[in-house]
């Protein structure tokens, strides 16, 4: 397809600090590729793995909004606006820094691994009040079809964020193929492919791979192996 971007899972920047291992689809930290800063609005995509028992410290961010999807295990949460939570697979995680927060996530547990993404989206509004919100999602609501786990409304299916941006969610038997329409004129989608396999127009992806496609309304997505599960994020191309 015309006007896509391929980001194969190998070609993902890799920090391994030993007790974390991150994968970097865009430039993060000491992983800088001057053609992979950003795609659109979507900043950020970390693929993270944290030991047993270890985390990051308290640190601060500000004007940016942070999307923690797990996958595995238990994440545990602290911030500056008082919350003090665990996140596991099936939750969805935001915080809207704007004017500014401290905060911390650990492995609770002792003996198996935290895997979750994790996901910056420059906000359509600077400076605002940090908020935070947390869900857990009903999977069931994902087999086969996508389920809406963020958009820019409050009242709708999923966290909102400070931006024009729809996250879905959908895990597919080998044969499903599903359509995704653009939700808002110019933008665009950033496929993820968290496991399994899939075609994209005449794309095959695998798992951990990524696709990014902009200038259409819509598209078809097929999923090549059971166990398919796919991250849509949806965000505006401009800045």
């Amino acid at each position: 397809m015309d006007n896509t971007v391929l980001h194969k899972a190998d070609t993902r920047g890799l920090a391994n600090h030993g007790w974390l291992e991150s994968h970097h689809t865009f430039s993060f930290a000491n992983y800088h590729n001057p053609e992979r800063m950003h795609f659109g609005v979507l900043r950020v995509l970390n693929d993270d793995r944290v030991n047993p028992g270890m985390g990051f410290g308290t640190h601060p961010h500000d004007n940016m909004e942070i999307i923690s999807i797990p996958l595995e295990g238990d994440l545990e949460h602290k911030d500056s606006m008082g919350n003090t939570t665990v996140i596991k697979n099936g939750d969805i995680q935001v915080m809207s820094a704007g004017t500014g927060i401290f905060h911390s996530e650990y492995n609770k547990n002792q003996d198996k691994l935290v895997k979750f993404l994790q996901i910056w989206v420059y906000p359509n509004q600077k400076n605002v009040t940090p908020r935070y919100e947390q869900i857990t999602l009903d999977k069931k609501e994902r087999k086969n079809k996508f389920q809406q786990i963020l958009s820019p409304n409050a009242n709708d299916a999923g966290v909102w964020i400070h931006q024009d941006a729809w996250f879905h969610l959908g895990n597919f038997d080998k044969g499903i193929t599903s359509n995704y329409k653009i939700k808002k004129a110019g933008n665009g989608v950033y496929a993820f492919i968290i496991n399994g396999t899939a075609t994209i127009g005449n794309q095959k992806l695998d798992k951990r791979d990524g696709l990014g496609i902009w200038n259409t309304g819509e598209f078809n997505i097929t999923a090549d192996s059971d166990n398919t599960e796919i991250l849509l994020m949806e965000v505006p191309m401009s800045l």
